[in-house]
């Protein structure tokens, strides 16, 4: 009888802990503002103006969620971190969540204690050169001497991929992107590989970025999106349905100059979306407008992804398997009811 009633209280010990750690939605409203982990700098999805401001793909996550939370976008205290610092700061609690061009894999989940809340960008690892050397594929990469970043999958997806095609290479290991394009404007190495669209962003800080070209090979799967810690269910639910939202509020033609309108709409999803019917958002812990909030302060998904790294963007992405799957994409969220 001791025993079971030991171990009884040994499981409510060990279900009060981890209650005790779902407290991160609280921890943020008392505070008065959102700690978002970032990328030191990347155009299009995290950089910083002349006047310190923030914006970017990744960034317009953070702007949602504090605006869901807040309402206000501008309640979010920006954490720059590289690759080797992202996870880590998160584990430790240094940030809220983390939206950082981070590819969600199985070891990340279950060896770090850490859950991605859901893809916002559908990416693939590439590689740039300069259009010099007149390079069409990256099979006629053999011998290259190729710039990777530390502490990513781009540096073993670049070792299988070489030795699976029977090449050979030079590896140059960075910290930081920064010292990527450092080393490979000096000549330390005459190929740059990661995901695709770091690619796009990277070749914009080189002094003419038309002399090089991404190469149209795609050679892994990298889903990008927000990281939580484990134990929280409440907060990962939060961060997961504020990325959803966005991507339902494009499919349902809510966006920044149609928000009136879908107020006043009669249609059923629309009115769920918007927070007329249900109570979806309170459900999670912030308002039944949730979604009006986030779309008045970012717009939807499609607007924050032509803005930042769409075609008309100075990165000049398209939009690919990020399009909705209605539209050809593989993009897909689940809906609100």
């Amino acid at each position: 009888m001791k025993t079971i009633l030991a171990l009884m209280a040994g499981a409510a010990l060990a279900l009060g802990a981890t209650a005790a750690t779902a407290q991160t939605l609280k921890t943020v409203k008392d505070r008065g503002e959102l700690v978002c982990g970032v990328s030191k700098g990347l155009p299009g999805f995290s950089a910083q103006d002349a006047s310190g401001k923030w914006s970017g793909f990744d960034v317009d996550v953070c702007k949602a969620l504090a605006a869901a939370i807040f309402d206000d976008a501008n309640k979010v205290k920006y954490v720059p971190l590289t690759a080797d610092e992202r996870f880590p700061a998160l584990t430790k609690g240094d940030i809220d969540v983390l939206s950082r061009n981070s590819t969600w894999t199985l070891e990340r989940e279950a060896k770090l204690g850490l859950l991605f809340t859901a893809i916002n960008y559908y990416d693939g690892q590439g590689f740039l050169v300069r259009d010099a050397r007149k390079v069409t594929s990256a099979l006629e990469l053999d011998k290259s001497k190729v710039c990777v970043q530390a502490g990513t999958t781009a540096e073993s997806n670049t070792k299988d991929y070489f030795a699976a095609n029977g090449m050979t290479l030079e590896l140059v290991t960075l910290p930081t992107s920064g010292e990527l394009v450092k080393a490979y404007d000096e000549g330390k190495c005459d190929t740059l590989t990661t995901d695709v669209s770091q690619l796009y962003a990277l070749r914009l800080t080189m002094a003419k970025p038309g002399d090089h070209i991404v190469l149209p090979d795609v050679i892994s799967k990298e889903p990008l999106g927000p990281v939580v810690r484990q134990g929280d269910d409440q907060w990962f639910n939060l961060v997961k349905w504020t990325v959803y939202a966005m991507i339902n509020a494009e499919e349902l033609g809510v966006a920044t100059n149609t928000l009136d309108a879908a107020i006043k709409s009669q249609k059923p999803e629309v009115k769920r979306l918007v927070g007329n019917e249900g109570n979806y958002g309170e459900e999670l812990g912030v308002t039944k407008d949730f979604v009006v909030r986030i779309v008045k302060a970012v717009g939807n998904y499609g607007e924050s992804f032509e803005r930042n790294v769409g075609a008309a963007s100075k990165l000049g992405i398209p939009r690919g398997i990020n399009q909705l799957w209605s539209m050809g994409g593989i993009q897909y969220a689940p809906p609100v009811r």
